[in-house]
This record gives C-alpha cells, sequence and structure tokens, in this order.
C-alpha cells in the first residue's frame, strides 16, 4: 500500500512540475526579401519580415518550441541555438545533428531552457548568417533565483546584436578570398604596396615582409559597406533618466568582424560573457570577438546629453552607434586609421623564413598582449586626442613582460580574459579521468586555408570522448590571424590566474602567438561542433567533431555515412577564378578551380596572326605541406607558331623545341620562393626541361600591380595593370613572343 502510495505522489510531483512548466512557443518564417544598407538594394533573408531575426525571450525553467518554415525557393535552411544546453537533435547543425530544412516545410525544435543569460541564434546553412539569419536570444532568470545580483539583474535592459552587411553574395565573397583577390583591401586601404612603404619609411619593411613569403598584412578578412546595431548603422534610446544606469546585452551577430565596445558617457562595467555572470569588472573598452556576447553596464549622462555606445569594427573602416540617452546627440570620438606597416614590421619579427612563429620568450595567454597593439595610434600616442604614454618604436620583444595589458600602460584599460572571475566555484569533478587534447590553430593566408594541425574538417574522423571524463584543450595559434574558437552544447573554463573561479565561456579569442587551455565536463551525448566562429574560417574546414561513445542514433540522421559526407563537402569546394587581357598583341589569360589542396589551372596566349601562334598550357596539382609552398603536378601542353621554312629554337640547355603543332604532357614541381616568386621545373614527354620564375601582381601602389616572368626557353615577359574597378583594369605589357601591347584586363 505505501509503495503504491509512493508512486502515486512521484506521479503527482511530475505532473505537477510538467504543469508549472511554461511552454513558449515562437514560429519563424524564413523567406527572401530586397534590403537597402548602403544605398543598393541586395538580396537577403528575412524572418518574419525582419533582420536581425526577432529576439527570442524566456526564463529559465520554460520549454521553447521554435517552428521555423522554411519558405525559401530553392535553399535549404537551418538554425543553431548558440551557447544553449540542449539535447544533440535540437543544435541545429545540418548534416550533423539534423537534416537541412528543405523549401516548403517546417521543421519543430524543443528543449526545455535550463540556464539563463545572453545568447544569440543563426543559420548553420552555408554563408546565411552573412545575409540576414541571426538575432538574439534572451533567457531571463528566474524571480527566486539566489543569483540575482542587485544593481545588475534587476537593471532595464536594451537587447544589442552587431552585424555587417556586404553589397557582394557571400558566395562571391568566400570565392575571392580563396583566390587571394587583392579587392578588399583597395577599399579599405589597406594595400601596403611598395609606394607606399616608401612614402612611410617602411621599404624594408615591405621586403622583409615579401621575402619571408608573407602577403601585405590585415587585421580582418571582407571590406563591409556597412556595419549595424540592431540592423542600423545609428540608434537612439530616448526614454532613459539621466543617472540611471542601463544593462546593454550583446551579442556579436558578424560573419567575420571583430567590434571594438567604447562608450563615450564614460566607464564600461562588465558583468556576464557568453551568458555566464562574471565579478563585476570596469573597463576602458573591450573588443568582442564573432559570436561572442557580453553583458555590460552603463551610466546615463546627465545633463540631457546624449553619448554613444560605439562599436567600431577592428580594422576601424567603420562603426555603428547606439545613442543612449534623451539630450543632445555629442560628437563621436572614431578610433583612429591602424598603422600597418608597424604592425607589418612586428610580423616580421614573429614569422621566421620556414613559416612557423618564432619564440619570443614570452607566455602568451588569456589576451593580455594583444600582438596588434603596436599599430593602434591611441595606445603609441599618435592619436591626437589621446596621451602618448608608451613607446613602441622597438619591436623586438624578446622578454618583454606580460604582467598587464599593453593598452593599460597608456591608461586605457582594456578587457583581458585574465580579467574575467567567475562569481562561484567553476571547478571540474576531480576524480573524473582527464582526456587532454593538443591543437596548434593553422591557416595559409595566401590560399585562404585554416585548419587545426594543418587537417580540415574533411581530412578527419570524429574525436571520440566519454560521459563523465574531463576533456582539457590546449589550443595554440600559430597563424596570423586571430580565431575566435565556439564548442556547441557545452560551457568551459577557460583557465586563468583566478583558478577555482575561472570563468565559462563557450567562445575563445585567441590571438597570433598565443597558447590557452580549456576544459568541460563531457555530460552530453551525440556529436557536438567545436570550429572557428569566423564563417568564412569555418566554412574552409577549421574546426573538429566531438563525439560520445556509445550514443544513441540520433532519429533525425537516417543515413550517418551519407550525412557525414555531405558535411564534409563545405571545405573541398572547389572555387573559380579567371582574367583576360584584350590587348593590341593579342589575347592571353588564364582561368583556374581550386580547393584546399588541389589545383587544376589553363593558362592560354592567342596572337592576331600565325607569326604570334596560340599556346595553352594546364597544369592539375597538389599543394604539400602547411605553407602550401610546394606543389607537385602534371600538366599539358599545346601550341602553334608559325616559324620561318626548318626553324627550330634553342633553349638555354641547348634542347631543340619547335612551336610548330607541339602537343606534349609534363610533370614538374612548382614552389614559392622568397619575394613570392613561383619557382617551376617542368619535364616534357619529348624529353625538354624548362625552369621558369614567375611574380604576379606586385603592388606598386594602390592600384598599379606588375607582372614579371622568365624561363629558360627564352621567354619573358614584363606587364603592369592599373586596377580600375573589382572586375576591371588597364594594362600594358611587353612579351618575348608578340612584343608591347595595350588593352584592358577583365577579371572574375
Amino acid at each position: 500500500m505505501m509503495i503504491k502510495i509512493k508512486y502515486i505522489l512521484v506521479l503527482f510531483l511530475i505532473a505537477f512540475q510538467l504543469k508549472a512548466q511554461k511552454v513558449v512557443r515562437y514560429d519563424l518564417y524564413v523567406r527572401d526579401t530586397i534590403v537597402n544598407f548602403s544605398g543598393k538594394e541586395k538580396r537577403a533573408i528575412a524572418v518574419n519580415g525582419q533582420i536581425p531575426m526577432p529576439t527570442l525571450t524566456f526564463t529559465e525553467g520554460d520549454i521553447a518550441e521554435i517552428y521555423v518554415h522554411n519558405e525559401l525557393k530553392k535553399e535549404t535552411t537551418s538554425m543553431h541555438w548558440h551557447g544553449l544546453f540542449l539535447p544533440n537533435k535540437e543544435d541545429g547543425v545540418p548534416y550533423l545533428t539534423q537534416m537541412p530544412i528543405e523549401p516548403g516545410t517546417t521543421h519543430k525544435y524543443t528543449f526545455p531552457i535550463i540556464q539563463n543569460g545572453t545568447y544569440w541564434y543563426h543559420s548553420h546553412s552555408g554563408l546565411q548568417e552573412q545575409i540576414g539569419l541571426y538575432g538574439l536570444f534572451i533567457i531571463n532568470k528566474k524571480k527566486d533565483d539566489s543569483t540575482i545580483r542587485k544593481g545588475i539583474d534587476d537593471l532595464p535592459t536594451i537587447p544589442v546584436i552587431l552585424s555587417e552587411w556586404s553589397d557582394l553574395k557571400p558566395e562571391n565573397i568566400q570565392r575571392m578570398l580563396h583566390n587571394a583577390n587583392d579587392w578588399f583591401a583597395i577599399k579599405k586601404g589597406t594595400t601596403q604596396s611598395y609606394g607606399e612603404a616608401l612614402k612611410q619609411g617602411h621599404f624594408s619593411t615591405k621586403v622583409t615582409n615579401e621575402w619571408k613569403r608573407m602577403n601585405a598584412m590585415d587585421v580582418s578578412d571582407v571590406y563591409y559597406e556597412k556595419f549595424l546595431i540592431n540592423g542600423q548603422n545609428e540608434q537612439q534610446f530616448s526614454d532613459l533618466k539621466p543617472g540611471s544606469k542601463v544593462r546593454l546585452r550583446i551579442a556579436n551577430g558578424g560573419a567575420s568582424s571583430y567590434f571594438w565596445l567604447t562608450y563615450g558617457g564614460g566607464k564600461i562595467t562588465v558583468v556576464a560573457s557568453d551568458g555566464n555572470d562574471v565579478e563585476p569588472v570596469e573597463v576602458d573598452r573591450l573588443i568582442i570577438a564573432v559570436s561572442e556576447t557580453y553583458d555590460v553596464v552603463v551610466t546615463i549622462p546627465e545633463d540631457h546629453k546624449s553619448f554613444a555606445f560605439l562599436a567600431t569594427a577592428e580594422d576601424r573602416t567603420g562603426s555603428a552607434s547606439l545613442f543612449l540617452g534623451n539630450g543632445e546627440k555629442q560628437p563621436v570620438h572614431h578610433l583612429s586609421k591602424l598603422k600597418y606597416f608597424e604592425g607589418m614590421k612586428m610580423m616580421n619579427d614573429m614569422m621566421k623564413m620556414n613559416g612557423e612563429m618564432n619564440d619570443m620568450g614570452m607566455n602568451m595567454s588569456l589576451n593580455k598582449m594583444d600582438m596588434n597593439a603596436v599599430m593602434y595610434p591611441e595606445i603609441s600616442g599618435e592619436d591626437e586626442n589621446s596621451k602618448p604614454k608608451i613607446d613602441h618604436s622597438n619591436h623586438n620583444m624578446e622578454g618583454m613582460k606580460m604582467e598587464s595589458d599593453s593598452t593599460e600602460t597608456s591608461e586605457i584599460v582594456t578587457l583581458n580574459y585574465g580579467m574575467l572571475k567567475s562569481p562561484f566555484k567553476t571547478n571540474l569533478p576531480k576524480d573524473a579521468p582527464v582526456k587532454e587534447l593538443r591543437f596548434t590553430l593553422s591557416g595559409n593566408m595566401n590560399r585562404y586555408v585554416w585548419s587545426l594541425d594543418n587537417k580540415v574538417v574533411s581530412e578527419t574522423d570524429k574525436i571520440l570522448i566519454k560521459k563523465g571524463e574531463n576533456v582539457r584543450i590546449v589550443l595554440y595559434n600559430g597563424s596570423m590571424m586571430r580565431h575566435p574558437m565556439h564548442l556547441h552544447g557545452h560551457d568551459f573554463r577557460i583557465l586563468n590566474e583566478h583558478g577555482d573561479y575561472s570563468p565559462l565561456k563557450n567562445v575563445i579569442d585567441i590571438m597570433p602567438m598565443e597558447t590557452d587551455t580549456i576544459e568541460f565536463q563531457a555530460n552530453a551525448d551525440g556529436d557536438w561542433f567545436f570550429h572557428c566562429h569566423i564563417l568564412y574560417h569555418m566554412m574552409a574546414g577549421m574546426g573538429r567533431i566531438f563525439s560520445y561513445e556509445n550514443s544513441a542514433p540520433n532519429p533525425l540522421i537516417h543515413h550517418p555515412e551519407m550525412a557525414f559526407k555531405m558535411l564534409k563537402m563545405d571545405d573541398r569546394m572547389f572555387h573559380f577564378m579567371a582574367e583576360n587581357d584584350f590587348a593590341t598583341n593579342g589575347n592571353d589569360g588564364e582561368a583556374m578551380f581550386s580547393n584546399t589542396r588541389w589545383s587544376i589551372g589553363t593558362e592560354w596566349r592567342l596572337g592576331y596572326n600565325d607569326k604570334h601562334g596560340y599556346e595553352t598550357e594546364t597544369h592539375i596539382g597538389r599543394y604539400i605541406g602547411k605553407n602550401q609552398w610546394l606543389m607537385p603536378f602534371i600538366g599539358f601542353d599545346w601550341r602553334y607558331r608559325k616559324m620561318g621554312m626548318d626553324e627550330q629554337e634553342q633553349n638555354l640547355f641547348g634542347q631543340k623545341n619547335t612551336k610548330d603543332n607541339r602537343s606534349v604532357f609534363s610533370a614538374g614541381l612548382e614552389y614559392t620562393l622568397p619575394m613570392l616568386i613561383k619557382a617551376q621545373v617542368e619535364v616534357y614527354t619529348d624529353g625538354n626541361v624548362r625552369l621558369q620564375f614567375e611574380r604576379k601582381d606586385i603592388p606598386l601602389s594602390q592600384r598599379l600591380r606588375m607582372n614579371l616572368m622568365w624561363n629558360t626557353d627564352k621567354e619573358y615577359m614584363a606587364g603592369l595593370k592599373y586596377i580600375v574597378a573589382r572586375n576591371f583594369g588597364i594594362t600594358t605589357h611587353y612579351d618575348s613572343d608578340m612584343g608591347i601591347g595595350f588593352g584592358v584586363n577583365l577579371n572574375y
């Protein structure tokens, strides 16, 4: 009888709990739309008719019920709930945790809300995040939550989501990045040409840079026409009382842009990061990485003034403003342009001739030393609106002290991860087994290949972990870009000097040369993505998949092997480029398909008469090594040129060579030498050998490029191209076969 009563009581309690849980439903209608952020009408994707997507608001303890209606005509879609703890099948990664949502269909996501904080959500399908599919996901604490902080959690809040907009299709952006197109640098004014180097007294810096086989540096990849805050370049909140405080719940929903956050009305108090409370810390500024969230408290100005909360792109090409207060808008102090040649000098010191990073004798961690700080005018004292407090003339950083953020020495306090402290202990179970993993973040800026340990997702298997173990990951950034690494479905501890109170996050921004350690308790099931959240880095393959051993099959993935193959297609994608010169002395050009490892390219030269003839060379090669400086290839050479009776050419090796209807196969090697010179040795089936040296796109000025070529067949070429527009240029060149010519260049 007692057992029966206990059983009834248990059922009653379960029923009561379920009834007490509030089901909160949202319907999200995904549709094509037209937007105009920059003066041009462009295609985008909206949800419920708006960009960004609607802010979804819950209270811890709710049950989320979200219906995604895909009303796109041809595209599949998905939704990932960034930073949330949920069943694996609800995580929203196509081909990993679910199948894509087909056009004209509806997918239901449902999961309990078991946490609180500021999060966001976005499409995990292709590049849709870049064109509108991002929005805030806010979870409030329960009214009786014991962790409620007076003066913080009870403040009025303003949701803030940052993003950027490009008039280019994201697929075109991706293609241009992989083809080392420097149009974005031209638009941003960051080409770092030889002419600019001479003007600024950095000619030797430029030469050293190219001697080490590096292109011009940048702190971001893409030029954007507009930067947005809540879908606008400027927004004002006037219904705020002077002297009061307000909590900004900020998410960086950008595809590739970091943002500096500053406030014209005074200090910024950081109170949470990635949904997790931290002990309040007061700073002058902070940088928010792609996909990070921060909660900050600011004070509304007195005397009927309105100051800007400013989000400035890391490359300082633009900003977005949120004016707080009901008074007159105060002038905005925009951050000055970066000193790129100073950064290039620093980069030269960091890089060895073999492409690896120098051991600077420093324990780089926790963002304490921003290695780009030397580029900031407000730090170096060259900003007229700041006080000169530090001298960065000596860029040999050997032995540099790391006890404090470099920016603090100029009386500008910048947030770093060492400052973040959890208000409660975050220790993992001490008796649990530990699985330690080490990854080097690797990249090739010239070909835009991003990887872990020089392997992309498609080249690796899933990493098996066991439920109940502590997973520790040591991350070293051996690339020249910073990377925001995000783990799905889990929070991890960032180990810092606060020990037991190390902060919890789901994104860690790792700067060049930096080493950080994170750890998390394996307490879930299924497959979870771990990747760089710069969209174009992720699509290039920078990530891994953690898979729990003995997990039950995912009911949404009916053919796991096929799905995993589809998942790997992203970084195996081939990217196309082509250009052609229409000149007075002939027609020449090239076309190429390439992906992470392979290149299929052809070049052609077409004369206007038999004497000039025609030629096409095709090479299929595979890049080898971390830096991809070496490419073995096979090829085919087909050429025709009408020469004199019985006339034959002779190369520098004494080998005779006729160009009359010559068709031969070849095998060879291409290697990138210092100064970015491509050295190529090729052996043909007729026994001939050719050695060739070529350098393309030497930046003489912001828009002027030089091409040079010479080979042992006694062929040589020199040319100039002035870049007029993204796909158009004016050219002149001298060719040993065709003479001098003038024309136009069309490229894609």
